[in-house]
């Protein structure tokens, strides 16, 4: 089944806007335990409580407020937080392309998968394509569920991917552990130690492949769950029902013309440094994300 889009907007590259909805790239393949009550076999959903009185509050009477450092709160709504980011609430706006090796996995988050809405099919093929012949990926800004976030627009087989990047700050410097320094002659690790570690890399070495690792606490409680089917233990639950989810189109016209002016505006404005410095969090020892390729 096709899940449910969870934004919608548009794609900002230069002038041109490339009408996308966003929807989940990953999906919690664990067990999902339900909370049932024992006595009639209902649903049991979480409850918001006052901590103060301990009595049950209406969402409806619940504000979101942020704590200031001399305990006061200032109070603000989802109007409010919307209001300070106009542009942003519905667009995806690319603001560089870098090499995808430049991207360390510690920063990478959680994928979605980007799909054209509207009219859009053209331009998003254009954008992907034009992706692929450079190499690169972009790096983009996007809001979603009142927060903002940092992002990698991936090209990806026929699609584009959208992978949030957790902040520089949300990064805890390394210098906070104890670790052993960098070097093999710092380390203490001998030439030979190095050559039998480094031929047994070798031998381990393989081809990635997704399929041949499975979560075996699943597939452990799988066969109970089965087990009890086959003995007719189970229940009969009644699930609850949400309503569905109205959906909304955009155009795009004058694609020849926004890309013209959007390098016309290019020009004289100076690009990224090749020189730049790396962040931080490039250094040695972390992981990089490969180049973008073809499924």
């Amino acid at each position: 089944m096709k899940p449910r889009a969870i934004w919608k907007g548009a794609i900002s590259f230069g002038l041109v806007h490339v009408p996308v909805a966003l929807y989940p790239a990953s999906q919690d393949a664990g067990i999902d335990f339900d909370w049932l009550d024992r006595r009639t076999m209902d649903p049991v959903g979480y409850q918001r409580i006052n901590k103060r009185t301990g009595k049950p509050i209406k969402g409806t009477d619940i504000v979101k407020g942020i704590e200031q450092e001399d305990g006061d709160y200032v109070l603000v709504t989802d109007e409010q937080i919307k209001a300070a980011y106009p542009a942003s609430t519905q667009s995806i706006d690319i603001e560089t392309f870098v090499q995808a090796a430049e991207i360390p996995f510690l920063l990478l988050e959680k994928p979605y998968y980007l799909e054209p809405i509207g009219k859009g099919e053209k331009v998003y093929a254009l954008l992907r394509e034009a992706m692929f012949e450079a190499g690169v990926i972009g790096i983009s800004r996007v809001v979603m569920h009142t927060k903002e976030h940092l992002a990698a627009l991936v090209p990806m087989g026929p699609g584009l991917v959208l992978n949030t990047i957790r902040w520089a700050s949300e990064i805890r410097p390394v210098d906070e552990l104890k670790l052993p320094p960098a070097g093999r002659a710092a380390a203490g690790v001998k030439p030979a130690e190095l050559k039998m570690a480094t031929q047994l890399i070798g031998d381990m070495t393989t081809t990635w492949d997704a399929e041949r690792y499975q979560d075996r606490f699943v597939d452990a409680v799988q066969k109970l769950v089965k087990q009890k089917i086959a003995a007719g233990d189970t229940k009969v639950v009644t699930p609850i029902e949400e309503p569905p989810e109205k959906t909304t189109t955009s155009n795009v016209v004058d694609l020849t013309e926004l890309l013209a002016r959007s390098l016309a505006q290019r020009q004289g404005s100076p690009g990224p440094r090749k020189d730049q410095k790396k962040s931080a969090t490039s250094g040695r020892g972390t992981g990089k994300a490969s180049q973008p390729k073809r499924a």
